[in-house]
Order: structure tokens, then C-alpha cells, then sequence
């Protein structure tokens, strides 16, 4: 089994919480990391472990191991009686490890029955720092779901095909979307299209025949599901008007590239979006490894109405401004029009991300591939 970086964070967390939550994707891994950790397992989407969890309830409290809930949305009474259980014995840490794949549901379930009790951690699928030899554009293609294709190849695109289909048949209108499945499709291809960019729910709307506050409220339901994130502007105090809609992105590239109907290396070099992807990959990368890192980073883009723009900006103690390019050189226009951009929000960090294979460091100037800057990140 691959190391996963959030390990270290889970077991920290264990040592100073009573309660962890690890939320995620389905099928990124949850599970098999859990296990990890101890045997004690119930998996609550099983009417089985659900009847044994019923009888087994009562001795939760006396147990030594750490007892692991899997899909713990399914069974929101749980919460109420694990914060009974915690309140009777407060300085006892590590007792329970709790997975879910519904965002709003765990922080719904959470912050009205286990708030101040419990840490939550996110794990994301595998990363460029988890993968060991797999090449950086193998993970960019398939994503990093660990049964994706990552680690077997033959799998790649069929298991995106299947995972998409049941979270978008089953999944999504069990955990509440009311969209009709081919309402979710065609939503989620135009947000494929529109990987990198803007988002308008407007616009949206008007090619799905439904009102803009109906499309937020879909995105929102995806967004819960870990299938795409949006990226919110960042605020500046400049003369210029600034871009307010957010950017859209997909969590995974390869659930991306399936929904854009791309399925080899060769063919996704030849697509007119390739730089959006590149730019999605990167920053999925880059948020992932901060949040398994657990560094304080906040991510932004900039945009003013005239089209200047940093691609991100992560925002922290020393905010760094970050310009992603799917070029192998970058040239001396390039960086002067980016540290004078930056220079106008108060960033002096600058770094580009390019897919040359030397990493260039001078003062608070960097070209970098990838993989270099997240060891960097790594560090900080």
C-alpha cells in the first residue's frame, strides 16, 4: 500500500482529539487508511453493521480501541450519542475515527453534536508526493484515485465511466439533488468545459433551462460531493475593477478528462483546453498538498475587468503569487508582467510553474516544475 501524506496528520489529530473526521471522495482511500489504524469497523451504508452497531452501542464506552465509522452520514443519531459518550470521559483522545463523502452533511452532523470534540481532515486521492515513480503526466491523465488507473492501468477510462455513473444515478439524489440524471451529466460537461474559468450561473441556466439560484444550488451539491471545488477571487484595494465571479475545478483530472471524452496522453496534448487542464492539475495538486499538510494557506485568483490575472494566489503569513504554464521556458516578459501585477496587491512572493525540468531560484523569484514546488510547500 502507498504511504498517504495525511497519515501523519490523522495521528496527531488522534493524540489531541477525542473524535477525527476524515471526509473525502468516495473511493479516494478512506477506508483502507482507517484500517490502518485499527480493526474495529463499522461500515454504516450495511443494514448488517448497522443492526451489530445497535447491539455493539454500549460497549463503546468501555472499548480501549479506536472504533472507526465508515459513511457516517448514514446514520446521523450516531453523532448525538458518541458526544454523550465522549462528555463522560472528556480527557480520553483517539477513541473515535469517522469517514464520510458528503461534506455538508458530516459539517451539518458535526458542528450541531461534536463541535470543540472532534478535528476534521480531508484526504484527497493519491498526490505527486504519494505516487513514488508514477510520472507526473500519468497522474495528470487518470487523476489519482487509487483503482483509477493509477496503479492499474487497464482500468482507465472504464472505472471513471462507472464512478461517475453511480455517484450521478444513485449517490447524488440519494444525498438529496433533485436534478435528473441527465440534468447532473450535461451540468457537470459544462462544468468540464469550463475547468479553469469563469462560472456563470446565469449562463448556465439559460443552456440548462433552469434559473441561475437552481444551478448554484446543483454546483453547491457537487461541490459536497469532492467532485468540483470553485476558487474565490482575490480582494484587492486598487484602482480597477475586479472580476467577482469564482473559477471552477475539478478535484480529480481524470473524472475531468473522461467528461471531455479524453483518454490518452497523445490525444489531451492536442486539446484546445490543454491549458486549462494543466492549470486545474496543478492546482488541484497544490491545494491537496496543503491540506494534507495542514498549512495555513488560503487559495485565491486575480482578475481585474481587463483581463490581468494571476492564476493563484495562496494566501498566508507571506502570500505567494502563481503563474501555471504548460510551456518549457519561460521568458523575461512573462516575469516582469507578473511581479508588476503582484507588486499592485502588496505580493512580493512570485513563482511559475512550468514543465521544464530545472528548478530556477533567485530572491523572491522562482521557476519551478511542480513536483519541486510542492516539496518546497513541504517545508514551509
Amino acid at each position: 500500500m502507498l504511504e498517504r501524506t495525511v497519515k501523519a496528520s490523522v495521528e496527531k489529530a488522534l493524540q489531541l482529539f477525542p473524535a477525527v473526521c476524515l471526509i473525502g471522495p468516495r473511493q479516494c482511500g478512506k477506508t483502507t487508511l482507517a484500517k490502518t489504524f485499527s480493526n474495529r469497523y463499522y461500515d454504516l451504508e450495511r443494514p448488517e453493521d448497522q443492526n451489530k452497531l445497535l447491539f455493539e452501542i454500549d460497549t463503546l464506552e468501555s472499548t480501549q480501541e479506536l472504533v472507526i465509522f465508515d459513511e457516517a452520514q448514514e446514520w446521523p443519531d450516531l453523532f448525538k450519542q458518541l458526544r454523550g459518550i465522549i462528555d463522560r470521559d472528556r480527557k480520553r483522545n483517539g477513541r473515535f475515527l469517522i469517514l464520510g463523502s458528503v461534506s455538508p452533511s458530516i459539517m451539518k452532523l458535526v458542528s450541531e453534536s461534536l463541535a470543540g470534540r472532534l478535528h476534521i481532515v480531508e484526504l484527497s486521492p493519491f498526490n505527486l508526493a504519494e505516487i513514488g515513480d508514477v510520472s507526473a503526466d500519468t497522474l495528470w491523465l487518470k487523476g489519482g484515485f487509487p483503482d483509477g488507473g493509477i496503479l492499474t492501468e487497464a482500468t482507465f477510462p472504464a472505472w471513471q465511466k462507472s464512478y461517475l455513473d453511480l455517484l450521478i444515478k444513485r449517490d447524488l439524489p440519494l444525498w438529496g439533488l433533485p436534478a435528473k440524471p441527465q440534468t447532473t451529466l450535461r451540468l457537470l460537461k459544462m462544468l468540464a468545459a469550463s475547468a479553469g474559468n469563469l462560472v456563470n450561473h446565469s449562463q448556465l441556466g439559460n443552456a440548462l433551462g433552469l434559473s441561475h439560484t437552481t444551478v448554484r444550488n446543483y454546483c453547491e451539491y457537487l461541490e459536497g460531493a469532492f467532485l468540483v471545488f470553485f476558487l474565490k477571487p482575490y480582494a484587492a484595494n486598487i484602482p480597477k475593477r475586479l472580476v467577482k465571479m469564482p473559477k471552477v475545478f475539478f478535484h480529480d483530472t481524470g473524472l475531468l478528462h473522461v467528461l471531455l471524452e479524453t483518454y490518452s496522453y497523445e490525444q489531451l496534448l492536442y486539446q484546445p483546453w490543454l491549458g486549462n487542464s494543466w492549470e486545474n492539475f496543478c492546482i488541484q495538486q497544490m491545494l491537496s498538498h496543503c491540506r494534507q499538510k495542514e498549512l495555513p494557506l488560503e487559495p485565491y485568483f486575480f482578475r481585474t475587468s481587463d483581463g490581468s490575472e494571476i492564476d493563484l494566489i495562496l494566501n498566508g503569513e507571506a502570500p505567494m503569487a502563481i503563474e501555471i504554464k504548460t510551456s518549457t521556458t519561460i521568458s523575461p516578459q512573462e516575469v516582469d508582467r507578473l511581479q508588476k501585477l503582484a507588486t499592485t496587491i502588496g505580493i512580493q512572493d512570485c513563482t511559475f510553474i512550468y514543465r521544464g525540468k530545472e528548478a530556477l531560484i533567485r530572491d523572491n523569484l522562482r521557476i519551478m516544475p511542480l513536483r519541486a514546488f510542492l516539496d518546497l510547500l513541504s517545508k514551509k
